[in-house]
């Protein structure tokens, strides 16, 4: 992305208004700014613009606000190019960025032509009538945008992990992650991504004074990570994970869902969820820790022992 020199940068906006070809990729922006947690309206009506970013009510916390507009926004005018993004940059204590897509009309043609669509200034003509009328109207926006991306030589999915990466902020761009224990013999969890069977590991369900624990407690964990394969087994998956995870986000994945199993849930695969949460923590991820076959342990806990 090519930053002016008179811009606000990074994740600090308060407002991004984002703009630039049709065609270019503002919806996979929009979307992937969303998926982030900002604020998205896409094609609000130009005259209730001053009402989408007036300040919060006091004591009310607001998100980063991403605002799409384009040719076919209701209101839109030479004039209103010119002047608004100014006007918006002048409210105090507020950061206005202005993003405009940018594309070769070439690549906008094929893209047109691949998808079938019609250009929507030309309905009636061809798309390079539609594309070369658009990019005189939008020639103010594009001189007056302190954030341009040329989407000639990006995939969907590049741009956005480049929005992702420069715009939505390093510490909202990661999946959610959650690790959750079962038992096998109440079936597999729903939509788990990844599944780790830990029947391989000795059972403390034979062990009279450990049956009625859990994998929480100290004595059981303990008889867990004794088995001769425990380190080995668990090390490798848990670097399969480190290995796995940063990949997802590459991808743009918005949730990863790891499910450790045993036979009953309650005790090997519950020991093993903890483990792997710390070394998760420990290497910079924030997991969300669920045994799923514990009724009487709260079913999701962000901040519990895993997480901390």
């Amino acid at each position: 992305m090519t930053e002016r020199p008179d811009g606000a940068g990074g994740a600090l906006d308060d407002v991004l208004i984002v703009t630039g070809m049709a065609g270019a990729g503002k919806s996979t922006v929009l979307k992937t700014l969303e998926d982030a947690g900002w604020e998205v309206v896409d094609n609000l009506p130009l005259t209730l613009l001053d009402r989408a970013t007036a300040p919060p009510m006091p004591g009310t916390k607001r998100r980063s606000l991403a605002i799409g507009i384009g040719t076919q926004t209701r209101g839109f005018d030479t004039t209103w190019v010119e002047t608004a993004p100014r006007h918006l940059r002048d409210v105090p204590e507020q950061r206005v960025s202005l993003l405009f897509l940018d594309c070769t009309s070439v690549e906008l043609e094929r893209r047109y032509a691949e998808t079938r669509r019609r250009h929507p200034l030309a309905l009636d003509r061809s798309a390079g009538d539609g594309i070369a009328q658009e990019r005189k109207l939008l020639a103010p926006l594009r001189r007056s945008a302190n954030r341009l991306i040329d989407t000639t030589q990006l995939s969907a999915a590049q741009l956005a992990q480049e929005i992702r990466d420069t715009v939505a902020g390093a510490d909202r761009s990661g999946p959610t992650l959650t690790l959750t224990s079962f038992g096998f013999a109440r079936g597999l969890p729903r939509n788990a991504d990844l599944v780790f069977d830990a029947r391989f590991l000795r059972n403390p369900h034979w062990v009279p004074e450990l049956k009625a624990g859990t994998g929480l407690d100290a004595d059981v964990a303990a008889y867990v990570a004794a088995d001769p394969a425990y380190e080995e087994a668990v090390g490798r998956f848990e670097e399969l994970l480190l290995v796995l995870l940063p990949r997802y986000r590459v991808e743009g994945k918005s949730y990863v869902s790891v499910a450790i199993g045993c036979t009953g849930g309650r005790h090997r695969s519950v020991h093993l969820v903890e483990r792997v949460a710390k070394r998760l923590r420990e290497a910079g991820f924030s997991p969300t820790v669920q045994h799923r076959d514990l009724p009487d342990v709260q079913e999701a806990r962000p901040g519990s022992q895993a997480s901390q």
